[in-house]
């Protein structure tokens, strides 16, 4: 063992043949050359070893360059022959012993001729090299990454604002009795809570949106690699990968844009908002917010819309629908029925595949039809002018926040009521278009009307000339001055209830009235622009493009009056009933509210009034009917007789004889009538002379009915009231205005002897035509100069009402056209049908009216043993206690009106009062068969008259 006592651990270096010691067969390994010698070339050297030199490569020194081979202390081994060790080989299957005291000799190089300590160190370098690289990527991605972030983060909105979210809402106008009248909305929607939407409607929009909602954390990353993959080979997209928590970003925070940019800010959010909002509150904020089509938003309008009812009421086949249409409006059962129930059998299948329905109740949703409900909204709205108003008041009331909606205003309006006036107002104006001659076929007339003349502007009433007609597109060509207009004939029924084509409708050359829709475009400029004076083409271009036509301007008709209905409850003076036009359309003037026109000798009920409060004034008082008898003003009575004696006040309201009034008002004082109207509920403006009498002075149709319901109501004036209740998007009730006091105007004795009068004007004076209804009616026509307005106001112990019909212009009805023909025919249609159902009432007489028997000749008492007394009411103490003179013997029997009892049929005086009561439950005689319509109603002046010196001072009230 010579060897091994050298030291020398590799054997002999003068022996490269490897021959000093005999190789022992024990010692070769059947190991490759590639495989313990890289282990024995790994293994450190020992320190101990004197015999290694400085040559040798030691562990962890620079490896070999790429290509050169290893320096190795003495010869390499033969190629294919074994190591040698100095010890007997190991057993077989156990790691080789090598020799403990010299390190065995340098493997020789592999196969391939390269080092086999170079390669390693080359591919551990290598590996280095790339981990390094791949943590500098994943460093540099991370940076990215975060950079990226904050910078989309900079300008993302609060996800705050959720928490307190409220999405524009519907508001609701209800009538008394809960009813629709109309809606006001910027997006169509009723927020529900969640726990009031059923458990099939959640699952049903779950199945068709997000299944894994409830188990995502708001993102849902396997479905964004699908939807990616699926873009990618349609190189379109297809399909989306949203979850229900960035639907609800998209809509609420963002915008539908389909960018990168949107995506990104989508991502960021959804996570948060998945921190802030539990997934309940997300649900809830989805299925309110969704579109549904037809501008329906949130599942409770969704399914009011298509099912007519509430989202609580809904069958899973219901849902399932529901769910359907929030792919697309043309998944709509309304746009494509079978495009529709594939689509929801889609989401039943969904649904059982995901567990939220079973297979029989999937089945019986399917074979379950589709019953859509009636589109209401297609329908013209019951009470427009009432939806109107409910508006400005919560205007007035919250501010900008009416905007977003979901309000609840309950209002006065009785929907059969508002039927009937509506329909009583359009049959009303629809016998005045045929008396006139109004409705198609219009034939030109031997002469007509002069048109209109110049260029027309503003919203007003012009008279054109039928040129035309196109039965095609459905118009009628009229030339309006210079303008060229077209009257589109489906949007005028009202004039062509038989539908007649538009060339069957007018003759050419008829004259016809009508309105702009919109204003006309405004003219070319004829002038040349700098440079162009010496352009003969740009002037050729220019005069070219003058001459090219333009489209015809659209105008509406405007052949027959409009006209306005106020219906009163006498008791809590509610507005029951209120039409401000013949079309019952959303923003439509609203006559009874807004127009202001002259009341005409409906106003007459007022100056009388007050003579009878100031105790001017009573029935029996003779009053001046000449109009010589007034100085400065000279006002005419319709009926030349009415002009030759004085006559009784009962007799001057029953024939509404102006004189009379103008008399009456000089009595009493202009001023302190204004201020009596005033406390009545007259709110315009009113001038103090004579005039005054006949209603020279312009009012409204509410005010009219507000006062008349005073008296009605015993002389307490209470303001009408149309919004009782206002109910806020949370639920609270949003307190009113405080409504002004009730204050009393006139005693209840004096109310009931104006309404005695007022009744006469029915039984026998010129609205005989309300005696058809058959029970006590008090009431007053009017017509204005020239008939332009024509009104009657009445009431009966429950309800006053006052209509009014009139152009808009103010242009005359025509010939014939009075108070009594062309507004007394609605009021009675209307008190027909309003109390159908009610029993006839008498007014009630209070205590402080007296009757007695006067001299109908000159209002004092009656002679004993009289026989042509009457009997007349008076508030106690103001009756006549001078007896009639004797007349002379040559008195005619005919003198200053007559009169009978029967004058005060239904007035029932109070127990022990009067000399003559009438019959309990006595009924009006009806209205003679084929009696002539009550002749027209006089002019007024329109030019104040003097006022009398010295009026006297108003009293209390």
């Amino acid at each position: 063992m010579a060897s091994e006592q050298s030291g020398n651990p590799g054997g002999n270096d003068n022996d490269p043949a490897g021959e000093a010691g005999p190789p022992r067969a024990e010692a070769e390994l059947p190991c490759g050359a590639d495989e313990l010698p890289y282990a024995q070339t790994e293994r450190p050297a020992r320190q101990s070893s004197p015999a290694r030199g400085a040559s040798q490569p030691a562990l962890g020194s620079a490896p070999p360059r790429a290509g050169s081979a290893p320096r190795f202390e003495s010869a390499p081994p033969r190629a294919g022959s074994a190591p040698r060790f100095e010890s007997a080989p190991p057993r077989a299957g156990s790691a080789p012993r090598l020799a403990s005291a010299p390190p065995p000799p340098p493997p020789p190089p592999p196969p391939d001729g390269m080092p086999a300590q170079g390669k390693g160190a080359r591919v551990a370098t290598w590996a280095k090299r790339v981990g390094i690289a791949l943590a500098a990527l994943l460093a540099l991605a991370a940076a990215t990454v975060v950079l990226v972030i904050r910078h989309y983060e900079a300008d993302l909105p609060s996800t705050h604002e959720l928490k307190n979210y409220r999405p524009p809402q519907v508001t609701r106008i209800l009538a008394r009795d809960g009813t629709r009248l109309g809606e006001i909305f910027t997006e169509r929607r009723t927020v529900v809570r969640l726990e009031e939407i059923p458990s099939q409607m959640k699952l049903a929009a779950l199945a068709a949106e997000d299944a894994g909602f409830y188990e995502h954390a708001g993102l849902n990353y396997l479905g964004m690699l699908r939807a990616l993959a699926v873009n990618l080979r349609s190189t379109k997209t297809r399909q989306g990968a949203s979850t229900i928590t960035q639907q609800v970003i998209k809509n609420v925070l963002l915008t539908p844009d389909r960018t990168f940019d949107r995506k990104m800010r989508e991502a960021i959010l959804a996570r948060r908002i998945e921190q802030e909002l539990t997934k309940d509150e997300i649900l809830e904020l989805y299925l309110n917010k969704i579109y549904f089509g037809h501008g329906r938003y949130g599942v409770e309008e969704a399914s009011r819309y298509y099912f007519g009812k509430s989202v609580r009421d809904v069958t899973l086949a219901e849902a399932a629908m529901l769910a359907a249409v929030v792919k697309g409006p043309r998944y709509s059962p309304r746009v494509n029925l079978e495009r529709a129930t594939a689509r929801r059998a889609f989401v039943l299948d969904q649904m059982l595949k995901k567990g939220f329905a079973d297979e029989i109740q999937v089945e019986q949703a399917k074979r379950e039809p589709v019953v859509l409900a009636i589109e209401t909204e297609s329908l013209a709205e019951l009470a427009p002018e009432a939806v109107a108003e409910a508006q400005r008041v919560l205007r007035r009331l919250v501010g900008p926040a009416a905007q977003q909606g979901g309000y609840t205003i309950t209002t006065t309006i009785d929907p059969a009521l508002q039927a009937a006036a509506r329909a009583a107002v359009r049959k009303n104006l629809d016998a005045y278009a045929k008396r006139h001659k109004l409705l198609g076929p219009l034939a030109k007339g031997r002469k007509e009307p002069p048109p209109f003349e110049g260029t027309p502007s503003g919203h007003k009433v012009f008279r054109g000339v039928v040129t035309g007609a196109d039965d095609a597109r459905g118009t009628l060509s009229v030339r309006v001055g210079t303008l060229d207009g077209a009257v589109a004939l489906r949007g005028a029924q009202r004039y062509n209830p038989k539908g007649l084509a538009p060339s069957k409708f007018a003759d050419v050359d008829k004259v016809v009235r009508v309105s702009m829709i919109r204003p006309p475009p405004e003219p070319a400029a004829d002038a040349p622009s700098p440079g162009e004076e010496d352009d003969e083409d740009a002037g050729e271009a220019r005069r070219a493009a003058s001459a090219k036509p333009e489209a015809p301007v659209p105008l509406r008709l405007e052949l027959g009056p409009e006209g306005a209905l106020v219906a009163i409850d006498v008791r809590t003076r509610e507005i029951v009933a209120l039409v401000g036009s013949y079309e019952a359309v959303r923003g439509g003037l609203d006559r009874a509210t807004f127009a202001r026109r002259q009341p005409g000798s409906t106003f007459k009920a007022l100056v009388y009034g007050y003579g009878i409060h100031a105790r001017t004034l009573t029935p029996a008082t003779i009053l001046d009917t000449n109009p010589q008898a007034i100085d400065g003003y000279k006002p005419q009575n319709h009926d030349e007789r009415e002009g030759k004696s004085p006559a009784r006040l009962r007799e001057a309201v029953a024939h509404s004889v102006n004189v009379a009034a103008v008399s009456a008002l000089s009595r009493v004082g202009a001023s302190n009538v204004v201020a009596f109207a005033s406390a009545l509920g007259i709110q315009s403006k009113l001038g103090a002379d004579l005039s005054l009498a006949l209603g020279a002075y312009e009012v409204t149709p509410r005010e009219m009915a507000a006062a008349y319901a005073s008296i009605a109501a015993g002389g307490v004036h209470e303001q009408p009231v149309l919004i009782t209740k206002i109910v806020g998007p949370d639920g609270a009730e949003i307190p009113l205005p405080p409504r002004p006091p009730a204050h009393r105007v006139m005693e209840e004795p004096e109310a009931y002897v104006l309404t005695s009068l007022l009744t006469s004007v029915v039984q026998r004076g010129t609205a005989k035509a309300a005696r058809s209804l058959g029970r006590p009616i008090a009431g007053k026509t009017g017509t204005t100069n020239q008939a332009k307005d024509a009104w009657f106001v009445g009431y009966s112990t429950d309800i006053a009402c006052a209509v009014w019909t009139g152009y808009d212009d103010a242009a005359p009805l025509g010939r014939g056209e009075a108070g009594a023909t062309a507004a007394l025919p609605a009021f009675v249609d209307f008190m027909k049908q309003a109390h159908a159902e009610r029993p006839a009432a008498d007014f009630p007489v209070p205590n402080g009216v007296v009757r007695v028997k006067i001299d109908p000749q000159t209002g004092l008492l009656a002679r004993e043993g009289q026989e042509d007394a009457i009997e007349e009411v008076f508030v106690a103490g103001t009756e006549p206690s001078e007896e009639a003179p004797v007349p002379e013997a040559d008195a005619g029997a005919e003198g200053a009106g007559g009169g009978t009892p029967g004058e005060l049929v239904g007035v029932v005086p109070a127990s022990g009062e009067g000399l003559l009561p009438a019959e309990p439950g006595a009924s009006p005689a009806p209205a003679e068969p084929g009696a002539s319509p009550a002749p027209a109603e006089p002019e007024h002046a329109p030019e104040p008259g003097p006022l009398p010196v010295g009026e006297p001072e108003p009293p209390p009230f």
